[in-house]
Order: C-alpha cells, then structure tokens, then sequence
C-alpha cells in the first residue's frame, strides 16, 4: 500500500514483488539478516543455495530461460565476493541479474569492521551499474533504478549494496515515478544504406550472436532469413535463434565451430552482424576474418559498432525494429548453392569405429530425443563445444553456456535457475569432470528443491580442453591435468539422494539415455570417455578461421 510505513528490509520485498520477482536465490548472513527476516512469510518464494557462487549462476540460469530479470542475495564480505565471478559472467553474457548485498552499518564503513569489504568498487568492472545506499531515503527509488538499468538496453547485472542499519530503519513506501526511456531513433538514411549493401551482395553471411535472444528479435530473425534466403552461422550464445535444418545454415563458427561455417565466412562479401562483438574466440586472427567482406552491423549497444572491426553501415537499434525494415529478395542461388555443398562436403560424421562412446554422437542421440520444451546447461570444457557442434536447440533460452567469461561450475547452478523458471521442461546439466567439482554443493539444492534436473557427466578423468593445448601446443607435457583421484559420482549422487549409473561402452548409450530422460525426479547419468578425444576442428591461437587444424591421433 502506499504512503505505508515500513522497515527498509521490507521495502526490498515489496519492490522485488512489484517487479514480478518470485523466485530469488541466496545465502543468508548477518549483514542480510533484516531482508531474509522480511522474506519469511513474504509472496517471494527463496531458494537455498549452498554457495552464493550458485546462487549467482542460479540467477543468471532463471534469467536466461525466462527472459526475466534473475535476482540474488548475499550477506556483506565473504558472501558478496562470491557472487562476483557470477556478476561478471553475467556482464560478460548479457544477463539481466540484480543482486542484492547486505553491507555493515554506515557508522563502521570505513572501519575493517567484521565482514566488511568494499563491494561497491569491487563490483564495478564485473557489472552494468553498481550501487550503494547512503541513505533510507535512497533505497526504494534506487532499487526501482537497478530493475530498469538490468533489463534495458543491453542487459547486465546490477549491483545494490544495502548497509544493515538501512534494512532496519523506517520509510513511507511510495513507488517513483520512472521515466519511459525512448528507444534508438533508426534513421531512413542507415536503412537506406543498409539496404544497399544488402542488395548488392553477392555473396552475404548472417553472423548471429546472443544478443538475437537477448532483444526478442528470434522471430524477426527468421522472417529476415525467410525472405532473403541469406546464409548463416551463430555464435556459441546464438544458437537457437536459427531453427535446426534452415537452408544455408551452417550452425557455429569460430575456434571450434564448424568447417564449413568458417570457411564460408571466409569467401562472403558481405557480413550481416546481428547482436554479436567479433568474439576472438569466433572471429580467430582479426585481421584476416571475413577478409573480403564488407560489414553491416546491428546492436543496440552502439559502444560495439567499430571497436574491433570498422564497418560500412552500422545501426544502433533494437533489433526487432530493424530487421523487418531490411527484408528484400535476393538473387543469391549461386551463392546458396555453394554454401550447400560445402555444407555437404563437410557434415559430421557419427560414425566412431570401436566400441568406445563418442561423446559427439552421443549428444547428437540426446539432442533427438529431448522433448520440445527442453533446456541443456553447459558447464566449461570439451564437453561445452561438442554441445555446441552436436546439439541443436529450439530457441537461445533453451541452451544456457557461459561463453564470455568461460566459468567452469556454472552448469549446475544454471541449470536449477532454469528448473525453477521452467518447472514443467526437461533441463539436462551437461558437465564435465572437472567443472562438476566446482559447485557440485548444489546437489544440496536439487535434493531440498526435489528439482528433476537431469546431470550428463562425461567423464575423461582429465581437465580435457587444457589437456587438448598441452598436447598440442605445448610438447605434452601434461601439468596438473590428471584428474584421475575423481571420486565415485554415481556414490556422490546417491548421498544427495540422486540416482545415476555408469555407463562404458557406445552400446549402453540409448538405453541410459531413455533411463535418464524417463526418470521422475533428478538423475545423473555417469559416461566413461577416452581421454584421447579431442573437440575439432580448432583454430590455433592467433591463426586464420581458414586455418583449422583438424583430428590427429595422440601420439604415445
């Protein structure tokens, strides 16, 4: 109600409610106390993570496959420094998160009081905005400010930092009143010019990034492809945008993507960037990326356009508006025909000798058996690029990866944000056995939450993708990579009161696969591989996207 007079703590409540929030992830401290005595009994629903890192990655998992704002909580010191590899995965990523810290009282900042860190100024290169309140006065309109800077524009996390003797003292609750913000102007002359480009390419390459899902231009997206017929690739967080079987499709390009991807982009001659940043780890050399091609670049973040590669035309807009305004018909069947064949001549092939599992066609088998409203979470790692060469995905909030930042952990914790977003999908964990390790607490959270998360362990007994460089760019010699002291997952799972099983050999895959996808609560399913499976092709360090190196044998 407003004009009611209330402590500060409850005010937090009350706004999280006003914006939609009913799920918050979090770990209580003593200088949050005041907020989680206001959330007992409230409409906004808590889930206990055993790690403020989780509860972070819980966050950007939720607001990832809702497209919702995800919103955390941690106590001051230790409990916000661990959500701050979370904050900037989620800058790095684009995902709106607002995290709510608890801070010691004003009268002993400054002091090295107990627990007290400067999180304020710790936070700023790992978030959009960051805020600390200074006043009860101060602490409504500033949240209201935090949900609105999170989710405009170009998504991010938003820090407030909220002193214990501000949770506990009192306010007249009014909401402010918020300015509409007007969206970019999109100017004639930049449609015009684009448009041109357009038509004048012979040979154009769509190059989608994650910012596609991001601005809810998904469907704009594949109008624009229907109409032109122009090819395309996607980067890691921009799969999904692009339906599995588009013609002219050619899935991911960059260190890891596809052959075919990266050597059409090579010979296009016009390059249509759509909500993507010239990664390195897509565009490999830059100055010899797309090295005949002129750029048309879309983003609504405008600080994108020319940072790393100059283009001919380039708009700062939402991308739904812009797309629709830039669909023409193109004559591009020689284009489209080459593009084709040099998809054929380089498909995948499943077809692994031996009686091994092949970690890439077992995926494969997982991506065609999976229900429609399915999620995947990746953690970091070999397995992460063969999802991403393998898997196919419905739309972008259906696969969640930490690509910017490359967080090893995030698959579990994402992967309980997205359950408890999507109570009623199917949400399949894929990890590794290292990156297991790093939240593996949050089996906690799927056992107090009886959460029907599904966890795909691949298991090489290896830290592999760092095993891959060793082997190959620095003489084998193989440092601090043996992860062969792992412990028995499947005997971990079953203290968390998880089932699983182990699986060996290709011909137990569809079976266990069934198993665990037909399973009613959480499942882990453990796969044995040869560690001398690598993720190929891979594009060097420093070298060419035309220059892949492709499978090699390990020498012994």
């Amino acid at each position: 109600m407003e004009g009611q007079t209330m402590r500060g703590a409850d005010a937090v409540i009350k706004v999280l409610a006003a914006h939609g929030v009913n799920t918050v992830f979090g770990y209580p401290g003593g200088a949050i106390m005041p907020i989680y005595d206001a959330l007992y009994g409230s409409e906004v629903e808590h889930t206990l993570c055993r790690h403020e890192q989780g509860a972070g990655f819980a966050a950007v998992g939720y607001a990832r496959a809702s497209g919702k704002t995800g919103v955390c909580f941690a106590t001051s010191g230790p409990g916000a420094t661990n959500l701050i590899t979370a904050l900037a995965d989620a800058l790095l990523d684009s995902v709106p998160v607002v995290a709510i810290t608890g801070q010691v009282s004003t009268a002993v900042i400054g002091t090295d009081a107990f627990q007290e860190i400067d999180v304020l100024g710790m936070s700023l290169s790992c978030t959009k905005h960051s805020f600390m309140v200074q006043s009860i006065d101060e602490l409504v309109p500033t949240l209201y400010r935090a949900f609105e800077l999170a989710a405009s524009g170009r998504p991010g996390p938003v820090l407030v930092d909220i002193p214990k003797d501000i949770q506990i003292a009192q306010l007249e609750y009014r909401a402010p009143l918020l300015a509409v913000a007007d969206e970019p102007e999109v100017l004639d002359a930049d449609i015009d010019a684009a448009r041109a480009l357009i038509a004048a390419a012979k040979k154009p390459m769509l190059y989608v990034g994650g910012g596609v899902g991001m601005a809810g231009a998904v469907e704009p997206l594949r109008r624009f492809i229907k109409a032109t017929n122009m090819p395309s690739v996607a980067t890691l967080k921009g799969l999904g945008a692009i339906p599995h079987g588009t013609p002219g499709y050619l899935g991911m390009l960059g260190m890891h993507g596809g052959k075919a991807a990266n050597l059409a982009v090579q010979e296009c001659d016009l390059l249509m960037v759509v909500g993507a940043r010239f990664d390195d780890r897509v565009t490999g050399r830059l100055a010899s990326f797309a090295p005949n091609a002129k750029v048309l670049h879309l983003d609504i973040d405008a600080a994108e356009l020319g940072k790393l590669r100059q283009p001919d035309v380039a708009i700062a807009a939402e991308l739904r508006v812009v797309l629709p305004r830039l669909e023409m018909e193109l004559d591009i069947a020689p284009w489209c025909s080459e593009v084709a064949s040099l998809a054929e001549a380089n498909r995948w092939d499943y077809n692994h000798p031996g009686s091994l599992i092949y970690a890439p066609a077992m995926l494969r088998r997982l991506a065609n058996k999976l229900p429609e409203d399915s999620v995947v979470s990746c953690d970091v790692g070999q397995h992460q690029m063969w999802v991403a060469q393998h898997m196919h995905f419905r739309r972008p909030e259906d696969h969640l990866s930490s690509a910017g930042l490359g967080t090893m952990g995030f698959g579990l914790p994402a992967a309980i944000g997205a359950q408890m977003a999507r109570p009623d999908a199917t949400v399949v964990a894929v990890s590794g056995d290292g990156s297991f390790m790093m939240n593996v607490q949050e089996l906690t959270t799927i056992k107090r939450r009886k959460l029907p998360v599904k966890i795909l362990l691949i298991d090489n007994q290896r830290l592999g993708m760092v095993k891959q460089w060793q082997q190959l760019f620095f003489e084998e010699r193989y440092s601090e990579t043996n992860l062969s002291d792992n412990p028995d997952f499947v005997a971990l799972a079953s203290a968390f009161e998880i089932p699983g099983r182990t699986i060996f050999a290709a011909e137990e895959v569809e079976e266990a696969l069934t198993e665990m996808l037909t399973s009613k609560g959480p499942y882990l399913l453990h796969v044995a591989i040869d560690d001398a499976f690598n993720v190929w092709p891979l594009v060097p360090p420093g070298a060419s996207n035309s220059d892949m190196m492709e499978e090699m044998e390990r020498s012994t």
